[in-house]
């Protein structure tokens, strides 16, 4: 069986998810586009060869298994809803939702339909974050001690241009919700789920409303402590992540959206296990966008996969509510959040 997608938003990470979807055609086919821009959707149909409709038709159309929402932060919630109503698997771009208690909502609206929701994550998809796992998984890495993680990245006037940016009407939040929250991703597989947030966010850099630097303190439920430092005003795009375990100090690559992209450097801390590290191959596997999209067929055929779950979209979105609320009460925040408590129903003003 091949998935048959439609793509709604025919924007930049659309064009992306378009051309992910054409490196796995056995797997997922792109039938439809949809855009209130024709000329956007007109020109992903050209691309691709899928047809360009409306939102209603592709709704409508039985032959869509899966909806694939690549819309600005305020509009996933409601497209999301819809499309599960319809029947449709549903793939969401990050942030999955602007509270928890729309996770909820979606939660609800999956179990009601039978269908399936899956956030977006592709930065799991790399051979270095694979070749991580695999070392954990070997037992040389030992238990985490500390990770400090970087999101330096430059955003200006020309970024902030299109006019749902830097709003918390329409983008929802800032740097913490729309750059970090990938590398909090991967911090959460690689250390275990943060379960305790004390946060320091302002906006220094840009005339916008929501944040755009932030200090966080995390600690995590395998014992890690981290250090998460973000910025949009640095002179360049960085991503970088050192994780220093028990047994070996790991340091990656610092390219802004794929950082495991290329090899990470793994130091033994005894120098006796160095070879044992380097004897671990990369997994294979494909990467990026087309990583995540073949788990996501394969999950929606009943096939072994390891696709990006809502629980794991909602556990984000807790920990973007607990940063929040760390900043705004200048308390540190326990999680899991229990529900009904402060910010839970949105942290826009």
């Amino acid at each position: 069986m091949t998935v048959r997608a439609a793509i709604v938003g025919a924007g930049g990470i659309g064009t992306q998810h378009a051309a992910a979807m054409a490196e796995i055609p056995d797997a997922i086919r792109l039938t439809n586009v949809c855009d209130t821009n024709d000329t956007l959707a007109e020109t992903l149909s050209a691309k691709t060869g899928a047809g360009a409709a409306t939102l209603d038709a592709i709704l409508a159309d039985p032959a869509v298994d899966l909806v694939d929402i690549c819309l600005p932060p305020a509009l996933h919630v409601p497209v999301a809803l819809r499309a599960l109503e319809a029947g449709k698997h549903v793939i969401c771009e990050k942030p999955v939702a602007g509270s928890m208690a729309d996770i909820a909502r979606l939660q609800s609206a999956t179990e009601t339909a039978g269908r399936e929701l899956f956030p977006v994550f592709q930065y799991r998809y790399g051979p270095a974050f694979r070749h991580l796992a695999a070392l954990d998984a070997a037992g040389l890495l030992g238990a985490p001690r500390v990770a400090s993680l970087d999101t330096h990245w430059s955003r200006g006037a020309d970024y902030y241009a299109v006019p749902w940016r830097g709003t918390w009407e329409h983008e929802m939040g800032g740097a913490v919700l729309g750059h970090a929250i990938h590398i909090h991703d991967l911090i959460g597989r690689a250390f275990g789920q943060i379960t305790e947030v004390a946060a320091l966010t302002d906006t220094l850099v840009n005339p916008i409303e929501t944040e755009d630097c932030a200090a966080l303190a995390l600690r995590t439920a395998r014992g890690g402590l981290v250090s998460s430092s973000i910025t949009l005003g640095a002179a360049g795009d960085e991503s970088r992540l050192r994780l220093v375990y028990e047994r070996a100090t790991v340091e990656s690559a610092r390219i802004p959206y794929a950082p495991g992209s290329v090899a990470w450097t793994v130091t033994a801390r005894d120098p006796e296990d160095q070879a044992a590290i380097d004897a671990v191959p990369v997994p294979e596997g494909l990467d990026w966008f087309a990583g995540y999209l073949a788990d996501v067929a394969a999950r929606i055929e009943n096939r072994p996969n390891t696709a990006v779950t809502l629980a794991e979209g909602a556990a984000s979105i807790e920990l973007v509510t607990a940063i929040y609320r760390s900043a705004r009460t200048g308390e540190r925040v326990r999680l899991p959040l229990e529900p009904g408590s402060l910010l839970w129903d949105g942290w826009r003003p």
